[in-house]
């Protein structure tokens, strides 16, 4: 099968998604499929995987991202070959994956990796809200509609989805995670070159230092716990537009020595600091399918969260970690209970790691290979329509098929 991924941005920016889609397209390659990426910009860029198809853009700004109108001819052609377009952000890259999927009926999957509501709160300050919210429930429930298959990678995120309109329906497919970067790694990072001793408590948090990751409140909560919990410390493992903000409010409440800020990380060497921390903990409230704490509970990590889309439909409360309101003194207490009760914290993180393994890549590409080739049977057999998007598309696409996810009912 030869597969497109269609992305809006793609490495050497770094994010869950594009982390994602270089995962799922050596999975999907081991099995002996032929997977292409389709982006923009970065002509600069020395790709170290074949197949990254780039086309002209326009960068906006520092974002990683991309404006592009269109791809460039050699692009075209070589998407009419295609079996399967599968796209992974709705707005550039899925408008182009309806034009180009007509003229051959080429199957459209979408996986909806964003709580879009929350993102544009953060970064389109400058359109009011309530015009954005409009937008974004004009545009979104039309574009799901469009498309052959709809994918929520968590139960939470299918619920904003379903918020947003009706006339589609949304499948449940867990995104995948590489485990075993996680759970078997041969050298990971001491607690001497982090400046720790064995006896202190590493809270560690791994992702953006931006403010859609809620990570404000989070240092916060932390200096809180601090006062009372001398063991206590905080790992920030990567990069971003908070990070001297933070640094700066850590100062000032005293715990320069306390956080730790690693800067950005590679990708490859996240497991290290994982392997030397105690417990995962975020604020976020705007995931849809967090791998970063699918990662942290394959090291064996205890999870505290917010209970939210996302972190809520990962963690089970009390078993593998705590899911709390997004309330100050609620995060606060199960934070300084982690840090104290040493039985408890090793029994979540080995519940954890066990209850990571229904996310293992392995699984999670069969499942979506499967659809792959029910979308494509059901084209060759002449089920999909000749016009992606017409009534008798959707009305073929909402029979229903199951949700077949292998994850656990919570």
């Amino acid at each position: 099968m030869r597969i497109a991924m269609m992305v809006d941005a793609y490495k050497p920016y770094i994010s869950g998604v594009t982390n994602y889609i270089a995962l799922t397209k050596r999975q999907l390659e081991k099995l002996g499929h032929e997977v292409f990426v389709f982006t923009f910009g970065g002509s600069h860029v020395h790709d170290d995987e074949a197949n990254i198809i780039r086309s002209a853009g326009i960068p906006l700004g520092k974002t990683g991202f991309y404006l592009g109108l269109g791809y460039s001819r050699p692009a075209r052609r070589l998407l009419q070959t295609m079996d399967i377009f599968h796209v992974h952000h709705p707005f550039l890259s899925g408008r182009l994956a309806l034009r180009y999927s007509r003229a051959k009926h080429i199957p459209v999957v979408f996986t909806n990796h964003t709580r879009y509501d929350l993102y544009a709160r953060v970064y389109t300050k400058l359109v009011p809200a309530p015009v954005m919210n409009a937008f974004l429930r004009l545009y979104l429930p039309r574009f799901y509609r469009a498309c052959d298959l709809v994918i929520a990678p968590s139960e939470g995120a299918r619920g904003f989805m379903r918020g947003l309109g009706q006339g589609f329906t949304v499948e449940v497919m867990p995104n995948g995670v590489d485990l075993t970067p996680f759970s078997r790694v041969p050298d990971p990072a001491s607690r001497a070159e982090l400046g720790l001793t064995p006896q202190e408590v590493v809270l560690v948090f791994v992702g953006r230092l931006g403010e859609e990751k809620n990570i404000t409140f989070l240092l916060d909560v932390f200096a809180r716990v601090a006062q009372t919990c001398d063991r206590a410390r905080l790992l920030l493992v990567g990069d971003g537009p908070l990070r001297g903000p933070l640094k700066e409010r850590a100062a000032r409440q005293g715990l320069t020595e306390r956080v730790i800020f690693t800067g950005w990380i590679p990708y490859a060497q996240v497991p290290r600091y994982l392997l030397a921390a105690d417990v995962f903990v975020t604020a976020s409230v705007s995931e849809v399918h967090p791998l970063t704490v699918i990662e942290a509970m394959a090291a064996g990590l205890p999870v505290l969260g917010i209970a939210s889309p996302g972190v809520g439909d990962t963690v089970q409360d009390g078993v593998t970690g705590y899911l709390v309101p997004a309330q100050a003194e609620a995060l606060a207490e199960k934070m300084a209970l982690l840090v104290t009760d040493t039985e408890q914290r090793q029994a979540m993180g080995a519940q954890a790691r066990q209850a990571a393994q229904a996310y293992a890549i392995e699984h999670t590409a069969q499942i979506l290979l499967g659809r792959y080739q029910q979308l494509v049977d059901d084209r060759l057999a002449g089920e999909l329509p000749v016009s992606v998007g017409s009534p008798a598309a959707r009305t073929s696409r909402e029979r229903g098929r199951p949700s077949s996810t292998g994850l656990p009912d919570r």
